[in-house]
């Protein structure tokens, strides 16, 4: 929850409509650099007491802008061989760790997919082979028993789904519904393949990562059923 700020202080408005702060620039500057906030994030600055777009912030334009000899200010971000922004590929927590050329080697096996809020993009019982990362948005994982629906988790910018359907083909565990209209990378079992065999500095941290993650889960559910079982007592 942010507090009163200061004339140096910012306050960031978050994509999940809570604002955070308030911090001072060089905090702020370190969420621009791991991608916290991104060019179209809200910024309030104490000094002129107005809500700015981070990109119009005279302290961060160096960080999204960089002018050329005609005085035109063009995007300076980085784009994979099928235009995925790079520094956009940060948004995921197991590949924010890679350098920019890492970075757009990996997005070259990589695609773009636009999702439309509502829409479910792997269905329970079918069968798949690619795993999907969110760059913007939130989905839910749902199951339906005898009509009625659960929901298991809910999953926003920096997360993963269908990592087990990448490795395996196997039939989807649940259905990932669109809570809102989201932006997402995928990568097809093909491609891993591929960059398996032509890139395996890229892949090993990258299996590394997935099995890290997928390990704090694994604990974190352990938890949640060993409370359940003592509470339940």
């Amino acid at each position: 929850m942010a507090t009163a700020s200061t004339q140096t202080d910012f306050i960031v408005w978050g994509i999940d409509q809570t604002p955070y702060g308030p911090v001072e620039l060089p905090a702020l500057v370190s969420w621009v650099k791991d991608e916290r906030v991104t060019a179209d994030t809200w910024v309030f600055a104490g000094k002129t007491c107005s809500w700015q777009k981070a990109s119009d912030l005279p302290e961060l334009q160096m960080f999204f802008h960089r002018r050329n000899g005609a005085g035109n200010l063009p995007n300076d971000l980085p784009v994979s061989p099928r235009g995925i922004d790079i520094r956009s590929l940060r948004r995921i927590r197991v590949l924010a760790t890679m350098t920019d050329e890492q970075l757009e080697r990996f997005g070259g096996f990589m695609e773009v997919e636009k999702i439309p809020q509502w829409t479910v993009v792997v269905k329970q019982g079918e069968y798949g082979d690619s795993m999907y990362f969110i760059l913007e948005g939130e989905l839910r994982v749902r199951l339906e028993i005898m009509g009625k629906e659960t929901t298991l988790a809910t999953l926003s910018t920096g997360e993963f789904f269908g990592d087990i359907a990448l490795l395996d083909h196997g039939p989807r565990a649940a259905d990932v519904v669109a809570n809102q209209d989201s932006v997402l990378v995928k990568i097809s079992a093909a491609a891993f393949d591929q960059l398996a065999k032509e890139a395996p500095d890229l892949a090993t941290p990258f299996l590394r990562a997935i099995g890290k993650t997928l390990a704090s889960r694994t604990r974190a559910d352990n938890k949640r059923i060993a409370d359940a079982q003592r509470f339940g007592a």
